[in-house]
């Protein structure tokens, strides 16, 4: 796969993990596992370029006497899943087009 299609892909996946509720890693990983296997390193540089591109906030809270990031999705990231969305219609109609038989038999 493109390397920049699947980058994009795992920007939207993360930014979905949190769509419904604030995360942190361990628990966004386990969130996509059934869809997409994802390091831990693989997942902080995504959240800090999602940060960085201000599509999600983070802030931290102690839980058992440890600080623990979570991570939370702005109106930029909700705007970039919602953009995904669109972007994928058309991707779909380029697939189907790609994956079409030919029905003329030549």
């Amino acid at each position: 796969m493109d390397i920049q299609l699947k980058r994009g892909i795992l920007d939207v996946c993360v930014l979905a993990a949190i769509k419904s509720k604030d995360s942190y890693g361990y628990r966004i990983i386990k969130d996509l596992k059934p869809y997409i296997e994802l390091s831990e390193s693989t997942l902080y540089t995504i959240l800090k370029r999602l940060e960085t591109a201000k599509m999600l906030t983070v802030h931290t809270v102690e839980h058992d006497g440890r600080l623990r990031k979570y991570y939370h999705i702005t109106g930029e990231g909700i705007k970039r899943i919602e953009d995904f969305k669109e972007e994928w219609k058309e991707i779909m109609l380029i697939y189907k087009f790609v994956a079409k038989e030919d029905d003329t038999n030549e």
